[in-house]
């Protein structure tokens, strides 16, 4: 195998453009005339008071960015999964609702949703904590490119299998639940995990309405300790650790899945 295409090349390419950012980023504030100042953000993380760990507010923003991706993601393949049956039923009143849904929420804005949601909807829906609004409105929000996923992999089963299904007495209901989606879910996975890492992405949104996710406890430490650099890129490596480790995860899932037959 040429060198060129070897895994340690691959790892040299790597290391040589994080280092160019990071040249690039050091020249920038050197230009500025900033001074880093590293030694103050381990602080932001915990601290020792009285022999206690008393945990720091960006380890308060990352639990509530975790809260909102795992609510997030269980609303978002709910609502996803719905619609795109939703969309391939006979009903001709299910798909009307199916696409005006779809069209309303990806022509517009998510800033929009979010406010529409929180001065709007949550009054309506009794929410009491603007968490729950932008959770419910980012499940909708990703929930529709979640759908356009599930349906995909859906219609690529092949029609014979729908047909297997029904010759042996299955309903359209078992028929979907035992031939159909194991056989879909493989298919799914990976644009799946694209639309779930921009449910991640997509939660620094919520910092709009006063949620106190990780890009809102960013925000307030910026205006406290004008460590603007540091900050922001501290976290932009924790959104990195989280989309990566979940990219892992459904990595892991599909191989699982089509190791146990499901493909």
């Amino acid at each position: 195998m040429p060198w060129w295409r070897s895994a340690w090349f691959d790892v040299v390419q790597f290391l040589i453009l994080v280092g160019l950012i990071a040249w690039l980023a050091w020249r920038g504030a050197g230009a500025m005339g900033y001074r880093w100042q590293w030694y103050r953000v381990p602080r932001f993380f915990y601290r020792y008071v009285d022999g206690v760990i008393v945990w720091g507010p960006l380890v308060d923003g990352l639990l509530v960015t975790l809260e909102i991706a795992a609510w997030g993601m269980v609303l978002t393949l709910a609502i996803g999964l719905v619609t795109a049956i939703l969309r391939l039923s006979r009903s001709l009143a299910g798909r009307a609702v199916a696409v005006a849904y779809l069209e309303i929420v990806r022509n517009t804005p998510l800033l929009v949703q979010v406010s529409i949601f929180y001065f709007v909807l949550q009054p309506l829906l009794g929410f009491n904590n603007p968490l729950w609004a932008g959770i419910t409105c980012l499940g909708f929000f990703e929930g529709a490119f979640a759908s356009e996923v599930i349906r995909g992999g859906i219609l690529s089963v092949a029609r014979g299998q729908w047909e297997a299904g029904s010759t042996v007495g299955l309903s359209r209901a078992d028929t979907y639940r035992f031939v159909v989606l194991p056989q879909a879910v493989p298919i799914m996975l990976p644009p799946m995990a694209g639309v779930l890492i921009n449910l991640i992405k997509h939660s620094a949104v919520l910092s709009f309405i006063a949620v106190f996710e990780l890009t809102t406890e960013a925000r307030n430490l910026i205006g406290d300790t004008f460590l603007s650099f540091e900050i922001w890129f501290v976290i932009g490596i924790m959104y990195l650790c989280l989309t990566i480790s979940l990219s892992g995860l459904v990595g892991w899932l599909e191989r699982r899945v089509r190791a146990h037959g499901w493909a």
